[in-house]
């Protein structure tokens, strides 16, 4: 199969789906690997590694796309790129639709075969999503200790405090892969953490494995009201997969925090799970409102790329393999995780999640879209 690489557009992004390595793993199995000239140079990987690891570089992204038989992406298509999905290629990506109704629109009207990283399920996990979630949820902290800096119009406050002097309050809401990784690291950090979940067997983990400054809280709306009246950092975490995040934060709630907290939805691809939160970029990452900092970018582990684009690749080669060997017909019918992948086929929609987020639309069962392929 020709298997597309293509720059990716969206702003500050500077990750792309495939190492050099990940291309001669491909090219060995058969396939014929394009990569779009300069695509892998904002992760620090010239088209000089991609032709030695045996990828051919095209020199524009329309080339990449007309040729391609499967296009890998990092993020969603944006509307540039729309016009260039035809019928009968498959895309491989992240596509997050529950949270963009003209994207999914585009999606299924371009009659394109559309995996999407986020749903594919293996084994109860989702192994695509891991990766990515893992690091946002660090840079979570990151962000969030930078923008308690007064300069960046936060309380003044270190995360970690100092002999004699209170460490910050971080309130993470989910306890799952972004979660874990938040509380972990504001732990490292020497923060008072507090993780708010309602799956006990999941508090039950968390309270084994993290540290003593961690505690987990089962989350009603009283409790959340306690802690947002105590957090200098709120990190939203919370994962539906597929599906539109909930808004566990409403706007009246931001009244119950201090001026200069710092709020940081990593929810935000999905929507967000704080009602005031839309999504925003490395460009311009912050707003106010109610005298609370919103940090709501939508491409955070965009900003360290190196780890980003090695650690994706690591997770997506498996099934980018498996998916140019069977197709996207063979891959609904034969593998279940594949089949879970699948948002869009042939100008169907076959995410229940999506459907869902957009209450007039139907989903179609995957395997019978499939076969009609």
């Amino acid at each position: 199969m020709k298997i597309g690489v293509v720059k990716e557009i969206k702003t500050h992004e500077y990750r792309v789906a495939l190492t050099p390595a990940g291309a001669d793993e491909l090219v060995r199995a058969g396939n014929r690997v394009l990569v779009e000239a300069g695509a892998g140079a904002g992760s620090g990987l010239d088209d000089e590694r991609y032709r030695a690891a045996g990828a051919e570089v095209l020199a524009s992204a329309e080339e990449v796309w007309a040729e391609a038989e499967m296009i890998l992406k990092v993020k969603e298509p944006l509307e540039p790129e729309w016009p260039r999905m035809r019928p009968g290629q498959i895309l491989f990506t992240y596509l997050h639709l529950a949270a963009d109704r003209r994207l999914t629109e585009a999606v299924v009207g371009s009659g394109s075969s559309c995996f999407a990283y986020e749903t594919l399920t293996d084994g109860g996990k989702l192994p695509l999503l891991e990766p990515m979630s893992e690091v946002a949820g660090r840079l979570a902290i990151q962000a969030g200790a930078k923008y308690l800096e007064r300069p960046a119009g936060g309380t003044g406050i270190l995360l970690g405090g100092v002999p004699g002097v209170a460490p910050a309050h971080v309130v993470v809401l989910g306890g799952g892969v972004v979660g874990t990784n938040a509380a972990r690291m504001a732990a490292g950090l020497r923060a008072n953490v507090s993780i708010l979940d309602i799956s006990l067997d999941r508090m039950q983990y968390l309270d084994e494995t993290l540290p003593p400054n961690c505690t987990t809280l089962y989350n009603t709306r009283h409790t959340l009201h306690e802690e947002l009246e105590k957090a200098d950092l709120l990190v939203g975490a919370v994962l539906v997969p597929g599906a539109a995040a909930p808004k566990l934060v409403r706007r009246e709630d931001l009244g119950r925090m201090k001026e200069g907290s710092v709020i940081v939805d990593v929810a935000i691809d999905q929507g967000g799970c704080v009602e005031t939160c839309r999504p925003t970029t490395h460009e311009e990452p912050t707003y106010v409102i109610d005298g609370v900092v919103h940090y709501c970018v939508a491409n955070m582990p965009g900003a360290v790329p190196r780890t980003s684009t090695f650690a994706l690749t690591n997770a997506t080669l498996p099934w980018a393999r498996r998916l140019a060997e069977l197709g996207a017909k063979r891959a609904v019918l034969e593998s279940p995780a594949l089949a879970d992948a699948a948002n869009a086929l042939a100008g169907k929609l076959t995410c229940p999640a999506v459907a869902k987020a957009f209450e007039e639309w139907d989903a179609v069962p995957a395997r019978e879209a499939a076969e009609a392929l």
